[in-house]
């Protein structure tokens, strides 16, 4: 004869989660540096106070964390930092250069700064790149 189920006992076994066999990415970091054009020192600054929104999501969508840009005003230099935490780092960068604010913002930005890659034209050309890569000689965690 039928009989209700108790309250305690379950009426089907309870799904079972795998963990994900994709873990997150420990992150690449990076370095980058370009001179900022000394008359430009404070709207640079200024225009980094309020970063677009538009510009921070395509960042953040594009597996970027821990961004920071500091200047030295004894030599103008502005120096990038940054971890990339995603899985293809030119197909983000690339999905980055097809955002038409991030394009804005570069073209704004690119206006305050002196590239120091022998060749470059833009952010926005690609290659080679407006900001010059740096080596990182040395970490602590």
């Amino acid at each position: 004869m039928w009989q209700p189920t108790s309250p305690t006992e379950p009426t089907s076994p309870p799904p079972v989660f795998e963990p994900s066999s994709r873990q997150k990415n420990p992150g690449r970091r990076i370095g980058q540096i370009v001179k900022l054009r000394p008359e430009c020192v404070e709207e640079y600054k200024a225009c980094h106070a309020k970063v677009w929104p538009e510009v921070l999501k395509q960042i953040k969508e594009c597996s970027i964390e821990d961004y920071s840009i500091f200047y030295d005003d004894s030599t103008g230099i502005l120096f990038a930092s940054f971890k990339y935490v995603g899985y293809d780092y030119a197909g983000d960068m690339e999905r980055m250069a097809q955002n038409p604010k991030v394009r804005e913002w570069w073209q704004m930005t690119d206006k305050m700064q002196e590239s120091l890659v022998p060749g470059a034209v833009s952010s926005e050309a690609g290659e080679p790149s407006w900001w010059k890569p740096v080596e990182e000689v040395f970490y602590q965690r």
